[in-house]
């Protein structure tokens, strides 16, 4: 049963795609976190929250593989190029102390996924230190375990995290859909150029489609 998801219908297969929710963690979505240092506002990304709560209970309950990706360094940062953490006119740093413990290092209360969204036991968390989730973690070896040839994609920013790992998962021949009202940026604008960059040219990179549809088409073909 396909997809109805631009630029064309999204097949899906016998075997049923992953759900990848990528960095929903309080750093992003929560006051004091990393993005509110950065001079976001962190209030635009927690408006796909209950989408993706919705989305996540629909794959619970239909048995897809449910993938969760966190962007965290050691606490030694040695997994954080000085590169990454000199960059920008910030008034904290990555490993620099907030309000909800050291930002995006491992382990801190704030580098942990939201409550809405915490995963389950058997579900698979994914740490990475960089933007994509394929980028020095396991995942690579992950999906062929899995048997998975398909992504649908959620989660946060649009632009950054969310669009690298579409990009790398292309790139190794996984077949990817972004969920449209399941991601968010800080951006609008950067938002809507994501998406369109997505599904130019035939859909180059990938497929975009809403949640209801989506939701609709996983209930019709595995429910």
């Amino acid at each position: 049963m396909p997809i109805d998801a631009r630029p064309y219908p999204y097949e899906l297969l016998a075997k049923p795609p992953a759900l990848v929710i990528i960095d929903m963690q309080r750093d992003f979505v929560e006051p004091g976190g990393f993005g509110d240092a950065l001079g976001n506002d962190v209030a635009r990304l927690q408006t796909c929250i209950p989408v993706i709560a919705r989305l996540l209970a629909t794959a619970r309950r239909l048995g897809l593989p449910v993938i969760h990706t966190r962007e965290a360094h050691r606490p030694d940062l040695s997994d954080c190029p000085p590169s990454k953490r000199q960059r920008g006119d910030c008034r904290l740093r990555i490993g620099d102390a907030g309000p909800m413990g050291r930002l995006l290092i491992d382990g801190e209360p704030g580098n942990a996924i939201i409550e809405e969204l915490k995963p389950l036991p058997g579900e698979i968390e994914i740490v990475k230190p960089g933007k994509g989730a394929f980028y020095a973690t396991p995942l690579e070896q992950i999906l062929p375990n899995l048997g998975v040839t398909h992504l649908l994609l959620a989660g946060v920013t649009t632009e950054v995290c969310v669009q690298t790992t579409m990009r790398e998962a292309n790139d190794r021949g996984y077949t990817c859909l972004l969920i449209e009202d399941a991601t968010e940026s800080y951006f609008p604008a950067f938002k809507q150029a994501t998406l369109e960059m997505i599904v130019a040219q035939g859909g180059i990179v990938g497929w975009v489609a809403d949640s209801d549809t989506v939701i609709q088409a996983l209930e019709r073909t595995y429910g």
